[in-house]
């Protein structure tokens, strides 16, 4: 769907990120009492009065200040003018006029995007109008006062910002949105990627590790396919994470593992993978989601016609838990192999949401079999293996009706694993096995009724 948007315009502090989360009845943008904290443009959709509309927050817009990050800052702010339907000004009404806001307003009145201006920290109804007046002095038109956190004045405002969207606007039919997240420790060169994706400057890229703060969505076409990629915050040790911005950031970005279709998980060609690496890779395995590992600054590795293959061996003995993962070799920077994220995400996705008939799930476990039987305890009792089923997708999960689990050791389970992998093609998706006992008397009676022909009998 292709919504009108409205760009949050102002100073740092001046409570932007707190007036959007009131105008979008969320959370999602991060609230810190510090300059600094909202670097790159960051999305949330809302409604009002039946129309809807998507609010970029932008970072606090400075001029005369080219110190860490402010030049990146102001391009992020500039774009999201140029996309904007409708800027809205933020302006602190305890402050008063301050120069920085008469030189957005003067930036304002030279663009043709159409401004309204939200007084914000009128928590006075009384005082809110006299406080407001103040900013007529800006050109821009009439102030409104509104309070962010307290919400008095907002119902007004968005009257205001819908009455100025544009009636024209396309939107197109909702699609199934692939979500892919951008997953890695800080500096591993993942707003590189995302830019690098875009064909476009939308993150924030720096040597300084915690550039991006807040995780970054952005909707793009690709191959008939809609995607909205993630590039969440840099994930670093726990132990070294201060409560902030940071810590805001990183929770920020578990969540994205949790709601994605597909992580990306990108590892430094320079460094190898780390403790934290394999953390993260922990993360996206327990939580059951697809995944690409992505080895960024392939271009920095001096190599022979082994590297290649020497390296990947390497990285896989210490990410043994996505040993079903596909892994690429790329570079952010220069674009190589950029392009084959896309495919290889998209046959994981299509394998994580994949649903495979009980019949031919049976087949596969009547081969395995054929091929190697279920070990024999020297108790003399033998492992039997029934039938299974799958039960759900995203992750494919089946079960699997013996005659007894503990009869199955693990030498034996990863090697039915791995026979599903190959016949039914899991790769770059997990999938989860659920041994269950049952007594023959029961398992005939479920078999009948379902159908379903045990595979090995007693």
């Amino acid at each position: 769907m292709i919504l009108p948007t409205i760009a949050i315009i102002g100073r740092p502090n001046v409570g932007k990120s707190t007036l959007v989360n009131r105008l979008c009845q969320s959370n999602d943008a991060i609230v810190f009492d510090r300059p600094g904290v909202t670097r790159d443009r960051t999305y949330q959709n809302a409604s009002w009065g039946g129309k809807e509309f998507q609010i970029v927050d932008t970072g606090g817009l400075v001029f005369d200040d080219d110190s860490e990050f402010l030049p990146e800052i102001r391009t992020q702010v500039f774009l999201a003018l140029e996309e904007a339907s409708l800027a809205l000004l933020v302006v602190d009404g305890n402050q008063g006029v301050t120069d920085g806001d008469l030189s957005i307003a003067k930036w304002l009145r030279n663009s043709s995007c159409k401004t309204i201006v939200a007084v914000n920290k009128c928590e006075s109804t009384t005082l809110g109008i006299a406080l407001a007046s103040e900013f007529w002095k800006l050109g821009l038109g009439e102030p409104y006062p509104v309070s962010a956190i307290h919400g008095s004045g907002t119902g007004d405002l968005l009257d205001l910002v819908i009455d100025g969207l544009p009636d024209d606007f396309n939107i197109e039919d909702n699609e199934d949105k692939i979500m892919m997240s951008i997953i890695g420790r800080p500096n591993v060169g993942k707003s590189s990627l995302l830019n690098a994706i875009c064909g476009e400057k939308r993150a924030i890229v720096s040597d300084i590790s915690g550039t991006t703060t807040d995780s970054i969505d952005t909707l793009i076409k690709k191959d008939h396919h809609l995607w909205k990629i993630v590039d969440t915050a840099g994930i670093r040790r726990k132990k070294n994470v201060k409560y902030g911005t940071e810590f805001f950031g990183i929770n920020r970005a578990f969540k994205s593992i949790d709601r994605s279709d597909v992580c990306v998980l990108v590892i430094d060609a320079i460094d190898g993978v780390t403790d934290q690496d394999q953390k993260l890779a922990g993360r996206i395995e327990e939580q059951g989601r697809a995944c690409v590992i992505v080895v960024n600054k392939w271009d920095l590795v001096e190599k022979n016609s082994s590297t290649i293959y020497q390296v990947e061996k390497e990285l896989r003995s210490k990410l043994y838990f996505l040993n079903w993962s596909k892994m690429i070799f790329i570079s952010a920077l220069t674009g190589q192999r950029v392009e084959n994220i896309f495919e290889h995400a998209l046959s994981a996705v299509t394998q994580h949401r994949m649903r495979v008939a009980t019949s031919v799930f049976n087949e596969v476990l009547k081969e395995a079999i054929g091929w190697k039987s279920p070990p024999t305890k020297r108790s003399g009792k033998q492992g039997r293996l029934y039938y299974g089923t799958q039960v759900k997708n995203q992750p494919p999960t089946f079960t699997l009706f013996v005659n007894d689990p503990k009869l199955f050791g693990i030498t034996y389970r990863r090697y039915i694993e791995k026979q599903i992998r190959v016949n039914l093609g899991f790769e770059g998706s997990p999938i989860s096995l659920i041994w269950r006992g049952k007594q023959q008397r029961d398992l005939e009676k479920e078999t009948s009724k379902k159908n379903i022909n045990i595979i090995q009998k007693d």
